[in-house]
């Protein structure tokens, strides 16, 4: 992890604990740091925000999926899928069918 980028993320989300792109940017800051269970409060809280935040969705599949919760990352990666569908981003779709398909 990134201590001064996770600094100035959190100094962000002080100011405005619904900022989405300091959420999102702390959430990748504890993935980079191999801590997905620091990144999942973070990724729903962002999802909360921003609830059709597509990668949002993707990475919050991905965490719990690295945590052994594939049932709880197919219903996040489901609603994201849906989420790309209706906003017409196909290559969002793929990456999360992708990912759903690990599920499995």
């Amino acid at each position: 992890m990134n201590e001064a980028r996770a600094a100035a993320l959190l100094a962000m989300l002080a100011e405005d604990p619904h900022d989405a792109f300091a959420l999102y940017g702390l959430a990748m800051e504890h993935r980079a740091g191999d801590d997905p269970a620091a990144a999942e409060p973070l990724l729903r809280r962002l999802l909360v925000v921003e609830p059709t935040h597509l990668y949002g969705h993707y990475q919050l599949g991905s965490v719990l999926l690295d945590l052994d919760r594939a049932d709880e990352a197919a219903v996040i990666l489901d609603a994201g899928l849906d989420a790309a569908r209706a906003a017409g981003d196909a290559k969002a779709a793929g990456e999360i069918l992708a990912l759903r398909d690990t599920c499995d």
